[in-house]
């Protein structure tokens, strides 16, 4: 597939398998001569555009298999009156939301379109309500939903199936915005109406070349369609082979080190398969934040992880809008705590950070599904709080979890600079003090070499690595 026009069915045919694609029955509808608005010419030109195209309306829906595995499609026939949505359309699009929850199908929307259909005009806009109705509904079902922006995807199409998908891929260069074209203001800057600015802004989770589209669909639906764990996810081992510190000064110094692990080795270590979701839904983007879905012993884990940064708005928000989804499709989370602390500039305050730090307690607080966390470094006051599991949060030996930055608690206290490592001391923020308090369940232990011995029990059963009833001690990691 390109940026170019594919046709509904050479669109569906470029990430299906093989002959694989039924198309659903055709919801019948009479129509009055010119449509509900009597639109002189209307007749004519929908006969043009079904001569034209082959087909006799807007959308193609139907059922096939990609990557081998079933899935409910929609795709846009952008030569039908620039696949524009009409009472028709709209009447496919609630036919084939209606099967995929029937058939506990997830749904694949290819789509391509200009917006609403002028000669139907309000009956026309109202479609975009019946989209929306079942949207919400096959997202009630749990069922997930994928989103393919073709070009160009706008107006309507764009604001009901596009962005309100789970999962938004979009093809390089395609044109995607709510306003069209030959709408938006003429000095309007043109990359934001495009797919590369659409993800730049936090709006699009990917943009996939053409060639590896089938892939990452099939990717996607893989790890949608896994098992589920039965119960929390086991935390990762420790990447670094060193020992619990000695002293709170040393915890700090060990979970600042630059050549420590960080998020991207430990997801790295423990999925097989891991996809990443990009962006906050809000216009916000942070690189210090990674998010998404992936295999782990072939079964879904979703996860949200800090990098080591100072965490932004932006962050927080995807972190736990990922959370939200995996709960809603009961997919157990793992997240990841390793920052200084959420992002403190001004900047930060105006997009939000005292809010977007709620809304993640909050998701985390209201999951139903378990969420396992490791503190694999820094952790900072609530701005890594906010992504941890109460109760099932675990720490490597190379972490600390402190109220305050050591060296700014000393100055609250007005201690000089020196005392900041005696102030780490009596915060208690080592590992191993953080298990004795009750706040970690134990210290994971390290990945063994190929020539280690087999590794203790995993965390979750009873002889484990050390939990509150049990602290750890620095011999004993």
């Amino acid at each position: 597939m390109t940026t170019t026009r594919l046709s509904a069915r050479a669109a569906i045919a470029s990430v299906t398998d093989p002959g694989s694609f039924t198309e659903l029955p055709t919801p019948q509808r009479e129509s009055t001569p010119d449509g509900p608005l009597a639109w002189t010419g209307y007749d004519a030109s929908r006969a043009r555009a079904a001569e034209r195209t082959g087909e006799q309306e807007s959308v193609v829906t139907g059922t096939a298999r990609i990557g081998g595995r079933e899935a409910a499609v929609i795709s846009f026939e952008f030569g039908f009156l620039g696949g524009s949505l009409g009472r028709r359309t709209g009447d496919r699009l609630e036919a084939a939301y209606t099967h995929a929850r029937e058939q506990r199908l997830p749904l694949v929307s290819l789509i391509a379109t200009g917006g609403s259909r002028m000669q139907e005009g309000m009956l026309a806009l109202t479609q975009l309500q019946r989209v929306a109705r079942q949207s919400v509904l096959t997202r009630a079902a749990g069922l997930p939903q994928v989103a393919v922006l073709r070009d160009p995807t706008t107006g309507g199409g764009w604001a009901t199936l596009g962005a309100g998908a789970d999962v938004v891929l979009a093809l390089p260069g395609a044109q995607v915005g709510f306003a069209g074209s030959r709408v938006r203001p003429a000095d309007a800057d043109p990359a934001a109406y495009c797919a590369e600015g659409q993800y730049a802004a936090g709006h699009v989770d990917a943009v996939v070349p053409a060639a590896h589209l089938p892939g990452t669909l099939a990717d996607w639906l893989r790890v949608l369609a896994a098992p589920r764990p039965a119960g929390p996810v086991e935390p990762p081992a420790a990447l670094a082979d060193v020992r619990p510190p000695a002293t709170g000064w040393d915890a700090v110094r060990q979970a600042r080190h630059p050549d420590r692990p960080r998020a991207e080795a430990y997801l790295d270590a423990y999925f097989e398969l891991r996809l990443h979701l990009s962006g906050d839904r809000a216009g916000g983007t942070d690189p210090g934040m990674l998010c998404g879905f992936g295999l782990r012993e072939g079964r879904a884990v979703a996860y949200a992880a800090q990098c080591g940064t100072a965490t932004r708005p932006a962050g927080y928000r995807t972190a736990a809008r990922v959370i939200r989804l995996a709960d809603r499709l009961g997919i157990p989370v793992l997240t990841l705590v390793d920052t200084p602390g959420a992002a403190n500039d001004a900047a930060a305050e105006h997009a939000g950070a005292g809010a977007a730090i709620a809304d993640t307690f909050a998701a985390v607080a209201g999951a139903a599904v378990p969420v396992t966390t490791l503190l694999i470094g820094e952790g900072g006051s609530g701005g890594a709080l906010a992504l941890a599991a109460p109760g099932n949060t675990w720490v490597t030996p190379d972490s600390y979890f402190s109220v305050i930055a050591p060296e700014l608690a000393a100055a609250i206290l007005k201690r000089p600079p020196s005392a900041a490592p005696a102030t780490a001391d009596q915060l208690r923020i080592r590992p191993q003090d953080l298990v004795s308090l009750g706040v970690a369940r134990g210290i994971v232990p390290t990945t063994p070499s190929p020539s280690s011995p087999p590794s203790p029990p995993s965390p979750s059963s009873p002889a484990g690595p050390s939990s509150p009833a049990a602290p750890s001690s620095p011999a004993g990691v």
